[in-house]
This record gives C-alpha cells, structure tokens and sequence, in this order.
C-alpha cells in the first residue's frame, strides 16, 4: 500500500496459496485491545514497541491529530494510505481485523463484522463469513450481509473510486462486463458474491486464494448502505458502524469524531472505544507537527511515518525526549518510479544511468539516515518479505555515492552523451520526499541528467498526478517518488499492486506507476498458484530482480521510523500490521 499493513501466510492445499492455516476457523480476539505483552509506565526508548506503554482503561478526553497533507479519501471503497487503514478502524468495521495488541499479536487477524474468520471451501475458491448479530449502523439501522456486498461491489468502481487496492476486482468472480452498481445497476452479481441471508455472505473467486482473510480485512468490505450512498461525495459523511462517528468533516481541512450511541461494546470484543472525541486537523506543516508532539500540544502525527530530518537530532541528542520515542521498522520500501513512458526514459540505458548515477548515501540522509530513515535498499522487496534476496545491479561505488562514469557510459548507450531533463514529483506536505528529490537532482546533475522538482498534494497525489498514466507521460513525470509497505508480509502482498501492470488504471489512482512488463505479471501468476512454499518464496525473489533487470524502480531505503511518542496519552503501542502507533486502543490519561 502507499505505506500498509501485514500478517503472517503459510501455504496449505492444493490450489491454495496463503495458508489457510491463518484462515477458516473460529478464533476471536481476547478483547479489547491492548492485551497479551504486558505493559509499563516507566519511560524508554522502545518502551512501546512490544509492549503498551502507560495502560489504562479510563475512559474519557479528546485525541488531537494533525496531517502533514490530506487524507486520499475517508470513504472505506477508496482509501489506500496504511495511516488511514490504522485509523479507519475507528469509524467503520470489516469483516475482519488485525488484532490491536502489542508485540507479535499485532500480526494475527480476527473476525470483527463476523463471528470468525472465513470459511474455505471448493478447494479456496468460495469464503463464507458470518455476521454478528446486533451491529448497526449510526441510524441505527441493522448492518445486513447486503450491506457488505454493496460495499465491496461499489469499491470495483475504479472511475468513482480511483484510490484503494484493486484485488476485489481481480479475483471475484465478476460477470462480464461489470462495472459495479453505478453504472452496471441491473447485472446479477452473485456468480462473485452471494448473501443467502442477512447474516452471511458468501465470496467466489476465479481462482483459490488461501488468504482471503486478508482480502476481508481491507476496509473495502466495510459496511455501506446503499440507499445513504453518495458516491464520490460519500467521504463527505461515511455512515458509521464503529464507535465514533462524524460531528463535522471539513473536506481536506479537518473533521471530529464522537462517539457514536449506537455501537455495542457488547457486539465488539476488539475496541475500548476510551476517548470520547478525536478531532483531526489537515495541511498543517510538518516541522510544526514534531514540535508540537514533542511540546505536549498535539497527540498523534497520523502519518506515522516518523520525525521530519529537522527534529531528528533534537530528539536523539535529549535523553528525556529519547526515553519517549519509538523507533519501528517496517515492510516498507521509500523507492523512486522510474516512468518508461517519458521519453528518453524509454530507453532502458537511460534508465540504467538514474540507477547508477544516483547517491544512495544521499537518500538515504533524506529520509533520516541509518536510524530513522531506513537501511541503503538495492532491491525493490524490503528483507522482512520471505523470499527477499540481497542483490544489487546498480553498485553505486564503494562509497555508495553513485557511479558517474558508469551512468555517463549508459548515457552514451541510450543516445544522450550530453544528458537530458526531465521532472520529478513528490508529495507536497512531506518533506522528506522533497529532501529526496533535491538529493536526486544534485546527484544526477553530475552525470548531465536534469531534474525539475514538482510537488503534488498528497490526498490526489496518485489519483491525479504521480498515479495518473496521462498526467504523467503530458507532464514529463520521469521520476517519481514513492513508497509502499506490504499489505501483508508475504511477496504477494507486496508486490502484486506495485509491479503487474494490470493494475494500473488510465483514469488514475494507479499504485503501480512503472512496471508494465508482460513476464512480470505472468511470473505473478505461476507464483501465486505454487504450492510449495519454498518455491512460491523463491519466486517472489525472482520477480523482484526481473523488475531491476528493467530499471523501472529504484530503491532507496527500506524504512524505519522514529516516532515519538504522544506525552498525554495511554495504551500506547506500535501494531506491527501497521507500523505504526495502534490508534484505535489510544486513551487520553
């Protein structure tokens, strides 16, 4: 995902990929939130990485949170950031959910809209999930299997919803011709999904995919009233089924969430639900957001992906502010796109000279450095992912600091001895990304490859500009920053929406920005329906060097973070599916 989430997957079955051993089943969550790692309130670096710091079960105050930039959507359907995946949570549930616990039970998915995890069956072609009885919605109208249905069905609607993960409309057995209830209304639907009454809902896919509990753990399959459905315009007001609902929602500016009266702790076993109000600020600068935490002022930096450069040493050098900071890592990976459909990019040799004319010490100081920034990556998988090799195609000398000569010699190769220009983006409110950019265009500068710097809002960055094919080759996007995290740890869950190119979407919202290789979704094919695991890793491997081999990606550094953590509140933990502070397990102390 544009920064996301991950579980654990084992392979089981015959035509079955993950295991459907973390699936089917009828494990539910011990409740509540912050149990299973023990806790403390003796500050620590590191305090809140496997255990929860200052808990509490006080109920009561308010969260305040700030956004360096905007949200990509607040609509379950189309939201892709993993910040917002963590925050969701709070006004919406899914079938089923990572865990909120500290420590490695983060990682373990449990039923949430349902009564346990989903039902296999034909060999993993066809999930069944049952819904709990008594969920409503903030009208308190009852949430019904069709209300999941129709939220899922909407969420293939890639023109109205350009934003989210595109895995529902890749693996549902969709009829021909389906382009969800929009525009397709009257097209019977239940060749992919069926609800034979209120409480079930029954999923069939084209092909058996052992994980696809972590399909229903997407916000996706959250729960929309069709009749309430306002399209494009539903963020405005997403009706709740959470805990907290929307007082107000300023649309790019800010919103407030209370508590919504009609939500049952008694339905719920995995939320406290302490705070009574969260109130979200957006487009606020993002030194002033580090001071401000740093200060006591502000709780959370939604992002969560850490301090900016300017705050860095300040929190490092005080052993006071240090004892409260975090410093997770995560299956992410800071890359750059490398856009072969702007000319001379075209050209792989050109391609080739970016790679090896690019400072990588220099990224990597843009992100933070060793410590909160990441490890140098050469590869596009970061080495969480099993099946992670350690390879570089592109050595960058013995000091890291890029080959010129070996870029000027690709120069000559791909027909441009003198260089060439082009433009590079990012994203606006993130100060990192731009420090990357610079770093970038003085180290490509030396190799005669020019670099204009364009900034983007980071709510359309990808449903407009950096994801938009058009945009992109009209406006000579050769370059673009990125980042993914996986949206499970395992090579599919990485790789599938960030390297095939059936993903990618003319009308925007494209998450894949430069990998268009035939044998590259092939290869995504066989690994996905190889049953020994060791095989399946080793493809995902394989996979990723195909990509290098074509100098579409280039890696910059596979993240850490260095988070700090809010003075006033309790329950503080990272979640490792997220890689970040748990959000919905926060109290105000």
């Amino acid at each position: 995902m544009n920064s996301k989430r991950f579980i654990t997957a084992v392979a089981a079955g015959a035509a079955v990929v993950m295991g459907l051993s973390a699936c089917g089943g009828g494990s539910s969550s011990n409740g509540g939130g912050s149990g299973g790692s023990g806790g403390t309130n003796t500050p620590a670096f590191n305090a809140a990485l496997n255990s929860v710091f200052n808990p509490s079960d006080k109920k009561g105050g308010t969260i305040r949170v700030a956004n360096a930039g905007t949200w990509d959507s607040l609509d379950p359907g189309e939201t892709y950031y993993g910040y917002s995946w963590n925050f969701i949570r709070l006004y919406t549930r899914s079938l089923v959910m990572f865990k909120p616990a500290a420590g490695n039970g983060s990682s373990e998915l449990v039923p949430d809209l349902a009564e346990s995890l989903g039902q296999p069956s034909d060999g993993g072609k066809t999930w069944t999930y049952k819904l709990r009885k008594g969920i409503k919605f903030e009208d308190g109208s009852a949430v019904t299997s069709k209300d999941v249905k129709y939220a899922v069905l909407r969420s293939t609607d890639k023109v109205t919803f350009p934003n989210g993960p595109a895995y529902f409309e890749g693996y549902l057995n969709l009829p021909a011709g389906y382009k969800g209830p929009f525009k397709t209304p009257d097209i019977n639907t239940d060749s992919a999904i069926q609800t034979p009454d209120d409480q079930t809902i029954v999923f069939h896919l084209k092909q058996a995919f052992g994980g696809f509990d972590y399909f229903a753990q997407m916000p996706q399959t959250a729960p929309v009233p069709q009749a309430k459905d306002t399209g494009a315009k539903y963020k405005e007001h997403v009706v709740a089924t959470g805990p907290y609902k929307f007082a107000k929602n300023e649309i790019d500016k800010g919103f407030t969430l209370v508590r919504n009266d009609q939500w049952d702790q008694s339905t719920d076993p995995n939320r406290k639900a302490l705070p009574d109000e969260y109130d979200v600020s957006m487009n606020v600068n993002a030194d002033d957001i580090d001071n401000r935490v740093i200060n006591g002022d502000l709780d959370i930096d939604v992002t969560g992906t850490g301090v900016q450069p300017a705050s860095l040493s300040r929190v490092l050098g005080d052993p006071a502010l240090k004892a409260n900071a975090d410093n997770p890592s995560a299956a992410r990976t800071w890359y750059t796109s490398i856009n072969p459909t702007v000319p001379p990019l075209d050209n792989k040799a050109c391609r080739e000279a970016v790679e090896y004319a690019t400072d990588r010490t220099a990224y990597q100081t843009a992100y933070g450095g060793a410590f909160s920034g990441g490890d140098i990556g050469t590869t596009l998988l970061p080495p969480q992912i099993p099946g992670a090799t350690n390879f570089n195609l592109y050595p960058a000398g013995p000091d890291n600091k890029g080959d010129v000569d070996k870029a000027k010699q690709k120069l000559q190769e791909c027909g441009q001895p003198n260089g060439f220009e082009t433009n590079i983006s990012y994203r606006a409110e993130r100060p990192k990304e731009k420090a990357a950019a610079e770093a970038l265009q003085q180290a490509l500068q030396r190799a005669g490859i020019k670099l204009t710097l364009k900034a983007f809002p980071q709510g359309d960055y990808f449903s407009q500009f950096a994801g938009n094919p058009p945009y992109v080759k009209a406006n000579k996007l050769g370059l673009v920053l990125n980042g993914w995290q996986a949206d499970w740890p395992d090579g599919f869950g990485f790789l599938s929406q960030i390297v095939d190119s059936r993903v990618i979407r003319e009308t925007g919202g494209s998450s894949n920005t430069s990998v268009r290789i035939p044998e590259v979704d092939k290869m995504l094919d066989d690994a996905i329906g190889e049953t020994d695991k060791a095989k399946r890793e080793a493809d995902w491997g394989a996979i990723d060097k195909r990509v290098m081999e074509e100098a579409v990606v280039l890696p910059g550094v596979h993240a850490k973070a260095l988070l700090v953590r809010p003075k006033k509140l309790t329950n503080v933990f990272v979640s490792q599916a997220f890689g970040q502070y748990d959000y919905l397990s926060l109290g105000v102390a």
